[in-house]
C-alpha cells in the first residue's frame, strides 16, 4: 500500500491570498500547502482518494493520478469536497462510489445538487458519484476502510483507519476530540499492524475545532504508531519550525515510545507499507 500525502494545508491553502508572512513568501518547496488530502494505492492496483479539496485537479495532475474506484470523504466543509466537479474525468466509464456519514453525503448532494438531479443541464458534463452513507467497514479490492467517529468542533465527522494485509495507517484530519468509544477501539487495534498515523495538527495556538500540535502528537503517541504525520498546517509556522516542535515533543518523553517519530506532513509525501 502506497499513500501520497496530495495536500498538507489548512482551509486558506498555503501561501494565503494576500498575505505576506515569512511561511507566506518563503521558498521552501515544504512551506507550500495545498488543501488536505491523500491518495492510496493498493497492493492490488486499487486506487482511492480521501477528500477532494479545491486544487484537486492540480494536484492529480501532479501525481499523475489517471483513475479512481472510490473516494472516501471526512466531511464536507468546502477545502475536502469543492473539487469533486474535478472527477469528471475519471468517472466517465463508471459512477464513482463516495463514502461519508449522513451529514456528510446529504450536504454533499445538497451542494453538488446538479450532479444529482435528473433535469438539470447536461451541457458541460458532470461527475458521476455514487453516494453511499456507512457506519461499517468498506472494502475496496484489498484495502478495507474502517471509518472513526471524531469531533470536529460541535461537528461529527470522520477519520479512516485503512489495512492492507495486516498493517494499516489511519488519517484523522480536522479533529478536535475523539470520543471515548472511537479511542477505545484504536487503542484496542494499536498493535495490530498500525505503523502510520496522519494527524490534523494546526498550530502551536489552541483552536476551537482543530488540534493543536501538542494535542495532536499527545493522541498519536497513544495510537501504536511507529511514524505521526501532522497535517491540516497553517501558515503560523514553517516546516522547519515545526520539525523543531516535533523533535521536542519526542524529547520530552525520553525514550520515543516504540521508536515513533513524528514529523509534519508536506504534500507530495509518499509512505509506503
Amino acid at each position: 500500500m502506497k499513500i501520497l500525502v496530495l495536500g498538507s494545508g489548512t482551509s486558506h491553502g498555503i501561501p494565503v491570498v494576500g498575505c505576506g508572512c515569512p511561511v507566506c513568501v518563503s521558498d521552501e518547496s515544504r512551506d507550500k500547502r495545498m488543501r488536505s488530502s491523500v491518495y492510496i494505492e493498493g497492493s492490488g492496483g486499487e486506487r482511492v482518494l480521501i477528500d477532494a479539496g479545491p486544487e484537486f485537479r492540480l494536484q492529480a495532475l501532479r501525481a499523475g493520478i489517471s483513475g479512481l474506484d472510490a473516494i472516501f470523504l471526512t466531511h464536507s466543509h468546502a477545502d475536502h469536497i469543492h473539487g469533486l466537479d474535478d472527477v469528471r474525468p475519471l468517472s466517465w466509464k463508471k459512477p464513482l462510489p463516495i463514502y461519508g456519514n449522513e451529514q456528510t453525503i446529504a450536504e454533499m448532494t445538497e451542494r453538488f445538487s446538479y450532479v444529482f438531479s435528473a433535469t438539470a443541464q447536461r451541457g458541460g458534463g458532470k461527475p458521476r458519484l455514487s453516494p453511499q452513507v456507512i457506519d461499517a467497514p468498506v472494502r475496496i479490492g484489498g484495502l478495507t476502510f474502517t471509518p472513526v467517529p471524531v469531533k470536529h468542533g460541535v461537528l461529527d465527522i470522520l477519520g479512516w483507519e485503512v489495512t492492507e494485509s495486516g498493517k494499516s495507517f489511519l488519517y484523522l484530519t480536522d479533529t478536535s476530540a475523539i470520543p471515548p468509544s472511537s479511542l477505545e477501539r484504536l487503542q484496542a487495534s494499536g498493535g495490530t499492524g498500525r505503523r502510520v498515523v496522519i494527524i490534523g495538527g494546526l498550530r502551536v495556538r489552541p483552536h476551537e475545532t482543530h488540534f493543536t500540535f501538542e494535542q495532536a502528537m499527545n493522541v498519536a503517541a497513544g495510537l501504536g504508531a511507529k511514524e505521526v504525520y501532522l497535517t491540516h498546517l497553517c501558515h503560523e509556522h514553517s516546516h522547519a519550525e515545526i520539525e523543531g516542535f516535533c523533535r521536542r515533543f519526542t524529547e520530552s518523553l525520553g525514550k520515543s515510545p516504540g521508536g515513533m517519530v513524528i514529523h509534519p506532513a508536506w504534500d507530495g509525501l509518499e509512505i509506503c507499507l
